[in-house]
């Protein structure tokens, strides 16, 4: 039986989804979908309210796509429904607005995966298999480079919760789920230094994070919101037996020499083009686990842990200094 899916919010990830589970995932069907924007809707898809969708007898399965501060309340509406939930992340910018949502969903004992979609990227689930195996030893640093080619809109970016919540998140959760450990501190260090839309926004783009695990392991994290050489995606593994690394996917793997050096294709543009098998693995695995009635790959739970470095990230730049975490609590020293 295929799962029958709704859809709220259909811009760009919510195009993507769309069209894996209408093209590409045969164990599931679109059979709703939701925007503000009425332009957006498929010809050939039923299509209401966000309220109307949730609430529909024939959708099963939720795929929420629409802005940051609507996550929360649609997971909540969809769990009392008895609806699973695939959202997009953050679920929230609020720590205690995340925890009574998941409060919810405890309650109603519904499926929620976080799209946390790095963690289905080939490259990296390879990288992670080999510390799972051993083949690394001892994991003692992760090293993350993650750079976009250019700021998003003013617009977008006073929404969006600012860096460390919008971009930074999901290498935060890159370091917890290559280390499978968890964090004790961090500490950060960031800077407005591309002006433009940033600066407009009174937000950051660059920073440099350092995460200390429980063993006292590390992780680096370096951001950019522009680099102007394109969509720059690095991973790396330090450990006891060795060293394991992932470097920029391009379009090509040419290179070109002449007498005055060598030159190769740049990486690849943006996400769209970098992630575009790890959107389609990830919603794999949802349909997977809630047909099969087995735990999400990535839950609520990291979701709010991500958030809780992020918190913790830009808490540590106002204060200049390093900021502890106990259990699920963010602790100022």
């Amino acid at each position: 039986m295929q799962l029958k899916i709704g859809i709220i919010g259909l811009g760009r990830i919510g195009n993507i989804h769309y069209n894996n589970i209408r093209y590409h995932i045969p164990e599931a069907e679109v059979v709703m979908v939701s925007d503000v924007d009425k332009n957006r809707m498929p010809d050939d898809v039923p299509y209401g309210d966000a309220g109307t969708l949730i609430g529909h007898p024939d959708v099963e399965a939720v795929v929420i796509c629409s802005p940051t501060d609507t996550h929360a309340n649609y997971v909540a509406q969809c769990a009392r429904e008895g609806k699973h939930v695939f959202c997009e992340k953050p679920l929230d910018l609020s720590l205690a607005r995340i925890r009574e949502t998941l409060a919810v969903v405890r309650q109603h004992d519904i499926q929620l995966m976080l799209g946390f979609n790095r963690r289905f990227d080939a490259n990296f689930m390879k990288l992670k298999a080999l510390v799972d195996e051993g083949k690394i030893g001892d994991v003692q640093l992760v090293k993350i480079t993650s750079r976009d080619p250019a700021p998003p809109s003013v617009d977008y970016l006073k929404s969006s919760g600012g860096l460390f919540l919008d971009m930074t998140i999901h290498d935060f959760d890159m370091a917890r789920y290559v280390m499978g450990k968890e964090v004790k501190e961090v500490y950060a260090a960031a800077s407005a230094l591309t002006g433009g839309a940033v600066a407009e926004a009174d937000d950051i783009d660059t920073a440099v994070v350092t995460l200390k695990f429980e063993d006292g392991s590390m992780a680096v994290i370096d951001n950019s919101r522009k680099a102007v050489y394109g969509y720059d995606q690095r991973l790396e593994v330090f450990g006891s037996k060795g060293m394991a690394h992932v470097e920029n996917n391009k379009p090509d793997t040419h290179m070109y020499y002449n007498g005055e050096g060598a030159a190769s294709a740049l990486p690849l543009h943006f996400f769209m083009e970098r992630y575009t098998m790890s959107y389609l693995t990830e919603m794999k695995a949802f349909v997977k686990s809630v047909q099969g009635k087995q735990p999400v790959p990535v839950g609520g739970g990291d979701g709010l842990k991500a958030t809780m470095l992020a918190v913790a990230a830009q808490q540590s730049v106002e204060r200049n200094t390093p900021v502890t975490l106990v259990g699920e609590n963010v602790v100022h020293q």
